[in-house]
C-alpha cells in the first residue's frame, strides 16, 4: 500500500472520483468561446475543493471557482446554447 499518494483517503471506499478532483482553480477568466462543456466537482462528490470544470474545444479541462461571476456567465451561455441546439431537432 506504500504507492498510494497521501491525498488518497481509503475512507472513500474505493470510489475513484477523487482522482478527477481539481487541486486548484484558475483565478483568471477563461474566454467563454473556447469552452464547449462543463461539469461540477463539489465537496459532496468527494472533492476537497469545489470547482466547475470547463472542457475546451481542444479537449483540455480547466478548473474554475464556482462562485465567480465570469464562471456563471460561461455556464449560462453553455446552457443557452445547449437549449438552442436541443430545440433544433424537433
Amino acid at each position: 500500500h506504500y504507492f498510494l499518494s497521501p491525498t488518497h483517503s481509503p475512507a472513500l471506499g474505493g470510489a475513484n472520483d477523487a482522482e478527477d478532483c481539481c487541486l486548484s482553480v484558475t483565478q483568471r477568466p477563461i474566454p467563454g468561446n473556447i469552452v464547449r462543456a462543463f461539469h461540477y466537482l463539489l465537496i459532496k462528490d468527494g472533492c476537497r475543493l469545489p470547482a466547475v470544470v470547463f472542457t475546451t474545444l481542444k479537449g483540455r479541462q480547466l478548473c474554475a471557482p464556482p462562485d465567480q461571476p465570469w464562471v456563471d456567465r460561461i455556464i449560462r451561455r453553455l446552457q443557452k446554447n445547449s437549449a438552442k441546439n436541443k430545440g433544433h431537432s424537433s
